[in-house]
């Protein structure tokens, strides 16, 4: 399967084990809307969906990628396994937000044990955070070749205090974590599995807060970021310019309430607000294209529940200038339909991608 391997980040707290008998982990995707589950089992060399669920948050519970209320979240989660009939503990979560850092640094090609030290004594001038405080990760991407001896290293590190507390609040459900990941890697799982690596592609996650971006060339991850814009700003600014519950204003965001007279400032709001996420995009393809400028990107992919947006893939076309596709998480994943209904698949299936991409990450148990 391809993908960075950097995506099974290996804190100290969840060092695995080595065995022989590599399992599946609940995928849990933890937003600041909904929580999103996944199970999988493998059926020969493909995977088979066991289970797949959702629940929605309290308001405030999680913000920017950190923990408010753990107690809540902690409930949600356990309530939905429970509906679910999920017993299996251990789960891969991912992290993203402001307490992560991702970042690709170029360096001389250095042996392993040299490039381990350079990193260890180095990595304060790459990362805006006290070494102290975080856990760190990195991946030598071998781009050198034999005319160029310098080569790319991702370097990923997160905030101990924020892991920590994802950690405690799901030991408190009775769950073992074995992988951490970062969402936008997730995504990058989950489009390896289903979708061919030729194709060069910018992998959009749009949350109720956030936006993930991670653009994937030749197979490899080359920039990825989280921008704090999501659709939960559609909804605010359609709740306040028409005074209605956020139910209603989440059925004029989605196109299931008619629109009427309210065309006219729906499409003001959808206009500034989607603008603003479609420059966030240009600047992460402009500055990959500074980096890359003969590896022309294919096509956008959408995912996340603000993917659903109506007409949000259309706009995103004409004001990038690129094809843009819903991700499929299932297209080449077995699924049920006697016992999931393909109209829920067909719908839930942007939302659970990052969930579907942590639940296909192994572990060794």
């Amino acid at each position: 399967m391809g993908g960075l391997p950097l995506s099974q980040i290996k804190l100290p707290q969840i060092r695995l084990l080595s065995s022989k008998k590599e399992q599946f982990p609940i995928g849990i995707d933890i937003g600041s809307h909904a929580i999103k589950v996944c199970q999988v089992a493998k059926s020969g060399d493909n995977f088979r969906i066991v289970s797949l669920g959702t629940a929605k948050l309290p308001d405030g519970a999680v913000e920017d990628g950190i923990l408010q209320e753990p107690e809540e979240v902690a409930r949600t989660i356990t309530t939905l396994l429970k509906n679910l009939k999920l017993k299996e503990k251990s789960v891969a979560i991912s992290i993203s937000g402001y307490s992560v850092i991702v970042k690709k640094i170029n360096l001389s090609v250095m042996a392993e044990k040299d490039l381990d030290d350079y990193i260890q004594a180095e990595v304060g001038q790459y990362i805006p955070f006290d070494i102290e405080d975080v856990y760190l990760d990195y991946q030598d991407l071998h781009t050198n070749t034999a005319d160029y001896d310098r080569t790319d290293v991702m370097l990923v590190a997160a905030k101990r205090e924020v892991v920590d507390g994802y950690l405690s609040m799901l030991q408190s459900a009775g769950l073992k974590v074995v992988i951490v990941d970062i969402g936008a890697f997730a995504l990058e799982n989950i489009y390896d599995t289903n979708y061919s690596l030729e194709e060069n592609v910018v992998l959009v996650d749009i949350g109720a807060t956030k936006m993930s971006i991670n653009i994937v060339s030749q197979g490899i991850s080359v920039l990825a970021r989280d921008v704090v814009v999501g659709s939960r700003q559609l909804t605010d600014q359609i709740q306040n310019r028409f005074g209605i519950t956020t139910e209603e204003a989440e059925g004029l965001k989605m196109g299931y309430e008619p629109v009427e007279e309210k065309q006219k400032d729906l499409d003001e709001i959808f206009a500034s607000t989607c603008t603003q996420w479609a420059l966030e995009l240009k600047k992460a393809i402009d500055l990959y294209y500074t980096n890359n400028p003969d590896m022309a990107l294919n096509k956008i992919i959408l995912s996340g529940g603000g993917s659903r947006i109506q007409g949000l893939d259309q706009f995103f076309a004409e004001e990038i200038g690129l094809e843009v596709e819903t991700l499929n998480p299932f297209r080449k994943i077995q699924t049920d339909n006697k016992n999931i209904d393909k109209e829920y698949l067909d719908y839930i299936g942007p939302e659970i991608a990052i969930a579907l991409g942590l639940a296909i990450r192994p572990s060794e148990l």
